[in-house]
């Protein structure tokens, strides 16, 4: 749970820079699950969640300046 505040409250080309790194680790974690060499699979699907989330809160800010 605090990670999802600390998320909430970084800017829009943080949190871009955060989805790029996420992405790279879930491409390695891909080999890894592939090859059987990873160690928690659980950590596969938790960084899909945070890149949604992350993608959730830069298009919640997108959403907040039309109105």
């Amino acid at each position: 749970m605090k990670n999802i505040n600390k998320e909430k409250k970084l800017t829009k080309d943080q949190a871009i820079k955060k989805i790029e790194l996420l992405k790279k680790d879930l491409f390695n974690i891909r080999f890894k699950k592939i090859n059987g060499q990873i160690e928690n699979p659980a950590q596969y699907n938790l960084i899909k969640k945070n890149i949604a989330r992350l993608f959730t809160t830069v298009k919640g800010e997108k959403w907040a300046r039309k109105f």
